[in-house]
């Protein structure tokens, strides 16, 4: 079976599975539980958050976005991830992501489902499995691996923690770092480890839903991505200093 054979099985699988699972949310058992009737129907919720809504300013002045909101259960959930920047050189490194989301264990859940590059670089889709939870000593990671129907192979790992040094305020450390398997000089990347975003962020929660924040981050671009941004006349890392806000709902 061809790549592109391959990704259209598994781009089907990540439209069916969560259809048939999200189709039976709410649903109530038909059989009754006498002496009681009918089981009560699962309630459904909501969570919508903005982790990184932020200017950076260094030599590249850039506006930061990351955020991802989520409906569902507590077993079964529709996720919506944004994340991407924008700056002189127009809206770059945006990704659009949707996913089925299912607990496998207490603390990590698994997540399938799609992902589209939509920026002013040539455009991409991917299928997209991965797993995100909380890890020891309270580490929010996730790793997701992506295949294209171009035998493009992506994956990205990401981490962050909140260190309280009060009921407040909070330090935030955050890296995010990604990998392709081949060159794609269309959309600025090459094969390997190909960049890394890191940053730490003081935020004083005024509310919990509504928390502004100073910090650092640290791009860098490694490898033969770095040959492509010397090309283009960018800089492959730089030191920036952020003023941003976190909102949730």
């Amino acid at each position: 079976m061809n790549v592109r054979a391959t990704v259209a099985c598994m781009v089907a699988a990540v439209v069916v599975w969560p259809v048939a699972a999200l189709a039976q949310m709410g649903t109530p058992d038909a059989t009754p539980s006498a002496p009681f009737g009918m089981p009560m129907e699962t309630p459904l919720y909501f969570h919508a958050i903005m982790n990184q809504l932020e200017g950076r300013f260094g030599t590249n002045n850039k506006f930061r976005w990351s955020g991802e909101a989520w409906a569902g259960t507590d077993t079964n959930r529709l996720w919506i991830k944004s994340e991407g920047e924008a700056g002189t050189h127009g809206v770059q490194d945006s990704q659009q992501e949707i996913f089925y989301d299912r607990p496998i264990t207490t603390y990590f859940d698994l997540q399938a489902g799609l992902r589209s590059d939509i920026d002013s670089r040539a455009g991409r889709t991917w299928a997209a499995f991965g797993v995100e939870g909380l890890a020891p000593y309270f580490f929010e990671v996730s790793a997701t691996a992506y295949a294209s129907d171009e035998g493009h192979y992506a994956a990205k790992l990401e981490g962050s923690t909140d260190l309280l040094i009060t009921q407040r305020l909070i330090l935030q450390p955050q890296i995010e770092m990604n990998f392709y398997s081949k060159n794609d000089p269309a959309r600025a990347v090459d094969s390997g480890f190909s960049n890394l975003d890191a940053g730490l962020r003081l935020r004083y929660e005024i509310t919990r839903k509504f928390a502004p924040y100073i910090g650092l981050t640290y791009e860098s671009k490694f490898g033969s991505t770095a040959n492509l941004v010397r090309v283009g006349g960018d800089k492959t890392s730089d030191l920036r200093f952020i003023v941003g806000v976190r909102v949730w709902l």
